[in-house]
């Protein structure tokens, strides 16, 4: 019986590290009420009098320098610019705040306060949620809700991988050592050896891509594989594989009805908002695309 070769691990390997996690402006955007995160305090750092210079406090503008903000913290957290529609969704953010931010001013929340324009957003904030009542529910109800969400209550299939880092990721050179491992003669190539263990599908698509994931999936267990990643070659091989589990609505029962509650009271807390802001006459500066 042949044994498979490790691949030498030098002395001052580091550990695998984590794949990186999913950029937090992209959690931003899914959630209903954007305000909810501070994102006008946080988010756009641009004097009040600068973004809203209409004489006429029932007019909002959303001025270049708000979008130049926006753009400016989306590209530090995911290294490129947004797109149109995550733009428009960082201005409604944004917009959602300033009229937050005005009906403060109007219901004299802001004493004391007038230069911190979050803690006026947020005291304006709760005078809003005080009005906003509490969603009935049904078990029906629940239970649509957990089937059209049950990627995030499902258990995932896991995988345990190892990789050998080669300094030289060419094609040619990860299928040879990849032979070697398998034949059981790595030769005295030095590599470093990362090792992984209960990785979704969803960390290995994020890591590594797509088509990558497929393979490795689909893949034998115990056998070094040369295998194409977005970044290059790499030699990979799968250890074993835990099955996904699907979630028992049952036992999750109060986690399922928390979650819809949150979502539905931050829907309408949302409405609630965007009817304030009708209002306001909403317009771009000059310029702005």
């Amino acid at each position: 019986m042949t044994t498979t070769a490790r691949p030498r691990l030098p002395a001052g390997t580091p550990p695998a590290t984590a794949p990186r996690a999913p950029g937090v402006l992209s959690r931003w955007l899914r959630e209903p009420l954007l305000h909810f995160v501070l994102i006008g305090g946080a988010l756009f750092a641009v004097d009040h009098w600068l973004v809203s210079q209409a004489d006429d406090p029932r007019t909002i503008v959303i001025t270049r320098e708000v979008d130049d903000e926006a753009r400016a913290l989306f590209k530090s957290s995911r290294g490129r610019e947004p797109n149109e529609a995550e733009l428009k969704a960082l201005r409604q953010a944004w917009l959602d705040n300033e009229v937050l931010y005005r009906e403060g001013l109007a219901m004299q929340v802001d004493r004391g306060d007038k230069a911190m324009r979050e803690r006026v957003i947020f005291k304006a904030l709760s005078v809003v949620e005080a009005d906003v009542k509490q969603p009935p529910f049904d078990e029906n109800t629940l239970k649509a809700y957990f089937e059209s969400h049950r990627a995030q209550y499902d258990e995932p299939a896991r995988f345990d991988f190892q990789e050998a880092v080669l300094t030289d990721n060419s094609e040619a050179a990860s299928r040879a050592f990849a032979d070697a491992l398998n034949a059981g003669n790595p030769g005295n190539t030095e590599a470093g050896l990362r090792v992984f263990k209960g990785r979704p599908h969803g960390n290995l698509v994020d890591t590594y891509g797509a088509d990558f994931a497929k393979l490795l999936e689909a893949g034998p267990v115990g056998s070094w594989r040369a295998l194409p990643t977005r970044d290059g070659w790499r030699v990979m091989r799968l250890e074993a594989t835990t099955p996904a589990k699907p979630a028992d609505f049952a036992l999750l029962h109060g986690v399922v009805l928390q979650d819809w509650t949150d979502q539905v009271m931050a829907e309408r807390r949302t409405a609630a908002v965007r009817a304030l802001g009708q209002k306001y006459t909403v317009k771009l500066e000059a310029g702005t695309p």
